[in-house]
């Protein structure tokens, strides 16, 4: 078990975003390629930012809101919208043009906007898959309740209770909310990687103390972990992966096996090969 500090970031239309990795020195978590957690921010009216249209290919992207609204569409015509609790699982695959943007409501009256972004890499056979969307509101997802713990399950299982997310690479993604010095296990599948990102609070992981902005990171996770909620009580995405232990090339949105892969990305995109987002007027 090793723990990082989530660095400060800035990316798409200028949303500050803290990630424990890619960064110097930890360049990805076998599946996980990227944990980018959005604000907390509180933006006035007329200022709230997103990510306008860019690419992706080789990945998937999840999107989970804890608070805020934003809207999304992409080149294969697939449009919706997140809600706090609501998770959104794009399979990319072989390349789209994808848009996330706050709704109206968060450009004109601004208000609190705070989630998550996740790329989990594909295997090789499946980089290029045809793209996919899962979208589930929070009422379709889990949320299991017992003594001081309560843990929505976006992917995989937890105490029996399973996500109706179907995951390309087995995933289990949680988020967990401990009451000060309660307990939780989390089942880990064998051979997984895990993380533990720590949105506020703290808790002892496998006893030792996870704070605020720190990830804890697992290579070879062992079959449960064990936390306990700090004095101030936690709140964290629990996530783990079986790890693909494939090539990974990846150079801004696009993650493949080689730089041959990559450079062909590339030139799909710049040739109009990954379509365009149809927009009215």
């Amino acid at each position: 078990m090793k723990i990082v500090p989530a660095e400060q970031q800035v990316e798409g239309g200028g949303f500050v975003v803290r990630r424990p990795f890619p960064v110097q020195g930890l360049s990805y978590v076998d599946p996980f390629l990227l944990i980018d957690e959005m604000g907390p921010v509180t933006y006035a009216p007329g200022k709230a930012v997103g990510a306008p249209d860019h690419p992706h290919r080789g990945f998937e992207t999840v999107t989970y809101l804890l608070d805020g609204e934003m809207e999304h569409e992409d080149s294969h015509g697939h449009r919706g919208s997140l809600r706090p609790g609501d998770v959104q699982w794009m399979t990319a695959g072989a390349g789209v043009i994808h848009s996330e943007e706050p709704s109206k409501a968060m450009l004109e009256h601004g208000g609190l906007m705070h989630g998550f972004q996740i790329w989990v890499n594909l295997p090789r056979s499946l980089k290029m898959a045809q793209p996919r969307y899962q979208e589930y509101e929070k009422e379709q997802l889990p949320v299991v309740q017992s003594d001081g713990c309560w843990v929505r399950v976006i992917a995989g299982e937890y105490d029996g209770a399973r996500s109706p997310i179907e995951t390309t690479v087995p995933t289990t993604m949680l988020h967990v909310k401990l009451q000060p010095d309660a307990p939780a296990d989390f089942s880990i599948a064998q051979g997984s990687n895990a993380i533990v990102h720590a949105i506020s609070g703290s808790a002892a992981i496998e006893g030792k103390d996870v704070r605020e902005h720190q990830a804890a990171i697992f290579e070879s996770a062992p079959a449960a972990l064990h936390a306990r909620g700090g004095a101030n009580g936690f709140e964290a995405l629990v996530l783990a992966g079986v790890p693909l232990k494939e090539p990974v090339a990846r150079y801004g949105p696009f993650v493949m096996n080689t730089i041959e892969e990559l450079q062909q990305a590339f030139d799909d995109y710049q040739s109009g090969r990954f379509g365009q987002i149809a927009r009215e007027g």
